[in-house]
């Protein structure tokens, strides 16, 4: 039979029961996993409950909602006195254990209540998601243990300045043009910070938390997401002392500018400019596979010499403090407006002119606030200014990796780093010539 001829209140009613069963066995297993006996709560008793909370909703009708929340009323007495049962013999509570081994069945049977309402009220993706939520709890317990003792106090900060950033500041911005910036809205400054910082926080929680003890390729990579000109820094600075990294340090160093022509692409394409991203995809393409190429070679010609294996330290700094979030923008405004006055006076020169000075500089910002603005030049020139600001922003980091390392071995890939400039500025001419 077409399952579009079954009637809506019964393919609901249907999905409740299930979604019920499916919560009753993760229970079970929860519990056997925990050498725990099986308790109120059992697959049948929690279907059985899915069915009633199900039934009272619809009983009750729209308003009031007098025989549902009298059905969760007496659930929630059931549940009390099975939680004073189970502590007078002897359980959990009364042992001085982990409260969550006892509350956490009492949740589930509570969620398991209310399922049906959901299941008639909100959109099945909201259903789901609650429902994956359920099971992860109750499955990954010591996945989420483990994660719960190694993560510091600091690290919930960290997160809610994220969620500051994103989920209260963003909002809150009017998305009107900030004075003598027409096409620059305080929306999209606050916009390119959040990107920028969510991008170099999973680089950052990678580094500090998945790969700790990464070796100095990996930490090259990781640094590279959030920031290829300090992981450079930090590796010419440790292969100065250390012969062990100075043999790793000009893969790595290579390797770091390799991830962040991959950064500056997603960051492009976060922010939706896409006939800059589709220009930019064959010479980062390039670029990037160019300098992967020059990783592994360096890396065979490290691996060759008789020093000692050694780990390159790079200890990231957290991207999102606030200081640093308010100065990103403020370097995006004073960019955003320099970049205005200098393609109104000098055109297409000036700002190539421009794009090379700014490589000195942090980068990001320069990038976000010309791909946010609609200046005075064709999209040929955004692309080329891209390119001029990253290939010079590499012959910072070949200078960096000379004068701090000292290092012979670091002259392949500081060699590299400013080929890449050359490549930059002859795919610009070509660009132009087209």
């Amino acid at each position: 039979m077409d399952s579009n001829a079954l009637p809506p209140l019964l393919l609901q009613f249907a999905a409740t029961v299930v979604l019920s069963f499916v919560l009753g066995l993760e229970l079970h297993s929860y519990r056997r996993a925990q050498d725990e006996g099986i308790g109120f709560g059992t697959t049948r008793t929690l279907t059985l409950i899915g069915a009633a909370g199900f039934v009272l909703w619809l009983l009750d009708g729209p308003q009031p909602r007098g025989l549902y929340l009298a059905g969760l009323a007496a659930l929630a007495a059931w549940l009390t006195v099975d939680l004073a049962r189970g502590a007078r013999l002897g359980g959990a509570l009364a042992a001085g254990c982990d409260a969550s081994g006892a509350l956490l069945p009492a949740l589930i049977v509570l969620l398991t209540y209310g399922l049906g309402p959901l299941t008639l009220t909100q959109p099945a993706w909201l259903v789901a998601a609650v429902l994956i939520v359920a099971i992860l709890m109750l499955a990954e317990k010591p996945l989420i243990r483990r994660l719960s003792d190694a993560l510091p106090v600091s690290e919930g900060v960290t997160l809610a300045k994220f969620l500051i950033l994103a989920g209260l500041v963003l909002p809150l911005l009017p998305d009107t043009p900030i004075p003598g910036l027409v096409d620059i809205s305080y929306a999209k400054v606050w916009m390119a910070v959040v990107v920028i910082s969510g991008i170099s926080y999973l680089g950052y929680l990678a580094h500090t938390y998945v790969f700790p003890a990464a070796g100095t390729l990996l930490t090259g990579a990781l640094g590279g997401v959030y920031s290829s000109t300090a992981a450079t820094v930090v590796l010419a600075r440790q292969a100065r002392t250390d012969p062990g990294i100075a043999a790793q340090a000009p893969a790595a160093t290579v390797l770091a500018t390799a991830m962040m022509y991959v950064r500056l692409w997603l960051v492009i394409i976060a922010l939706g400019h896409w006939p800059a991203a589709l220009r930019l995809a064959l010479p980062f393409g390039l670029l990037l596979a160019g300098s992967l190429a020059m990783t592994w070679w360096l890396w065979r010609r490290g691996r060759s010499g008789a020093a000692p294996a050694a780990t390159a330290k790079l200890a990231p700094h957290n991207p999102l403090d606030l200081p640093v979030a308010f100065l990103f923008a403020g370097l995006f405004v004073a960019f955003a407006a320099l970049t205005a006055f200098v393609t109104q006076q000098f055109g297409v020169t000036g700002l190539h002119v421009l794009s090379f000075l700014v490589g000195f500089t942090d980068i990001d910002p320069f990038v976000l606030s010309l791909l946010a603005g609609h200046f005075q030049v064709s999209e040929t020139a955004v692309t080329t200014a891209i390119l001029i600001a990253s290939g010079s922003n590499n012959l910072l980091k070949a200078d960096y990796a000379i004068a701090l390392s000292r290092q012979r071995t670091m002259l392949p890939a500081a060699a590299w780093l400013a080929l890449t400039l050359a490549v930059s500025a002859l795919w610009t001419m070509w660009l132009w010539q087209r």
